[in-house]
């Protein structure tokens, strides 16, 4: 369902937005690159080894000359996620920061040990997805330690925070948004909403189960909205391939949100028209075996299709996986290597009132 954007709903929001100083204040040092206003910086945040080897982050930090908000983007959270590492290196090479109001962070690549091993969901060193370890523990594993620096080290210094997914390697995905709808305090959800609207991805989950202990947050950007900072998740990307059209998407969906949050000049763009999905479920596959989708990304499906079938490694067929009611299909796994327990894809259902 296709619902307008209120006018009153966009100006009341924006009110909640500071206003700025004229200023920049002192330098900002992140792992071992320090920016000062009007630089553009790289380096790394060093993961030492541990219970398991080390790693590094790769960063940069770009710093306006005037004072203003501090904006976290972060890609690679998945190492096959590719669409949002290109475009993080493309934000990074056109964005001025002479014109620039504030602070970007760029987290170019969250888990290296999975991009350079072209792994999907799990780190190839401790097998943990980064995206449910969150807040992270100093002396855990890789994956809990590379949750730990970004917590401390992107996350406590940022005021917004967008964690940039697309489909895995092994994901057909259409570009959509989560929104967190937590309840928990009405100006991080209230803002959460309107950077979901000015990235620019009409579907959006309003998603309201993410955990709200922040001693066991999970995920990153659950990490930030339980520390009172204004953040979404976007999907925009498919099949761990940087499809021109996806890396665009998300340099766009950059600029756009640094244009609504004041730190770039410009008119500001929301989606008109959101398709607000208050319904969602993820499929996963019965058995292990080779999987053979029947529907693609976007398809419009009524409870009971087809999304595939799960074949022994013969060719026969042991198991159909169905959706369990109408939506759309917002990704479907594309590749054939299937275990039992493994998501299959995920269908979403838009919301029935207008007032999301």
């Amino acid at each position: 369902m296709r619902n307008t954007v209120s006018i009153h709903a966009v100006v009341a929001t924006l009110a909640l937005i500071p206003s700025l100083a004229s200023g920049q204040p002192s330098a900002l040092r992140i792992g071992d690159a320090t920016a000062r206003a009007g630089a553009v910086v790289s380096g790394f945040i060093d993961i030492p080894a541990g219970v398991d080897s080390g790693t590094r982050i790769p960063i940069s930090i770009i710093r306006g000359n005037a004072d203003g908000p501090t904006l976290a983007l972060i890609a690679g959270t998945h190492g096959s996620e590719v669409a949002p590492i290109i475009a993080l290196q493309r934000v990074r090479q056109s964005l001025d920061p002479v014109q620039l109001r504030g602070t970007l962070i760029l987290v170019h690549v969250a888990n290296m040990p999975s991009f350079l091993a072209r792994t999907i969901y799990y780190s190839p060193v401790d097998r943990k997805n980064l995206n449910r370890v969150y807040p992270g523990k100093r002396d855990g594993t890789v994956s809990e330690r590379i949750a730990e620096a970004i917590t401390r080290e992107v996350i406590d210094p940022s005021d917004y925070l967008v964690d940039i997914h697309s489909g895995d390697g092994n994901e057909s995905l259409r570009p959509y948004t989560y929104w967190s709808k937590l309840g928990l305090d009405a100006r991080t959800d209230s803002l959460g909403r309107m950077m979901a609207l000015a990235w620019g991805n009409d579907h959006i989950v309003v998603d309201t189960d993410r955990p709200r202990d922040a001693k066991a947050s999970v995920y990153t950007q659950n990490t930030a909205h339980l520390r009172g900072k204004p953040s979404i998740t976007t999907e925009a990307g498919y099949l761990g391939v940087p499809a021109e059209d996806m890396v665009q998407r998300n340099v766009d969906g950059a600029f756009r949100l640094m244009r609504f949050l004041k730190m770039l000049p410009g008119e500001v763009q929301l989606v008109e028209h959101p398709i607000w999905l208050d319904r969602t479920a993820v499929l996963t596959s019965p058995g292990t075996g080779v999987w053979h989708a029947r529907v693609d990304r976007g398809t419009t499906v009524q409870r009971g299709t087809v999304i595939g079938e799960l074949t022994d490694f013969f060719g026969n067929v042991v198991a159909q996986v169905r959706a369990p009611f109408a939506g759309e299909v917002l990704y479907v796994v594309g590749t054939p290597a299937m275990s039992k327990g493994e998501p299959v894809g995920m269908i979403g259902q838009a919301a029935k009132e207008d007032d999301r």
